[in-house]
């Protein structure tokens, strides 16, 4: 049902504006949506292949982990994952990583990672603190 009524916000937001200047293809939206249901798939069994990988390599977490979509807006619509790791309580909050690009000086590119309490970053959205990016997943096309 949840998944329901976020695509419902984002058709309506994008058919209305939202007060949002962003261009949207649908394309975006298929791929955003399609995105985040098979970040949702596979989410449990990335976490468990990352927490085996870090503890063979001594370096595991100590805190709760779980893989969450990361959602970018802004040049272009994009979906990812991201292993995020902090308190369970935030954990549980933490819903999606938001995305953010921005250049510095015109030379260095910078990915702002931010953990939100929402699926969808085009509406309100909070960031959970305590919570951090411990892994990045990119899927090959």
């Amino acid at each position: 049902m949840k998944k329901f009524i976020l695509i419902l916000t984002l058709a309506a937001m994008i058919s209305t504006g939202g007060g949002i200047a962003y261009a949207f293809d649908v394309s975006d939206i298929i791929g955003v949506i399609g995105g985040g249901f098979l970040v949702e798939t596979i989410a449990d069994p990335l976490n468990d292949f990352i927490n085996t990988v870090t503890l063979n390599r001594g370096v595991a977490s100590e805190e709760s982990t779980k893989v969450v979509p990361i959602v970018s807006v802004g040049q272009g619509t994009r979906i990812g994952a991201a292993q995020v790791s902090g308190p369970k309580s935030a954990i549980d909050n933490t819903k999606a990583v938001a995305r953010i690009d921005a250049k510095f000086q015109n030379r260095f590119r910078i990915e702002i990672l931010i953990p939100i309490d929402s699926l969808n970053p085009l509406e309100r959205f909070r960031r959970v603190q305590g919570v951090g990016v411990s892994a990045v997943i990119d899927y090959k096309l």
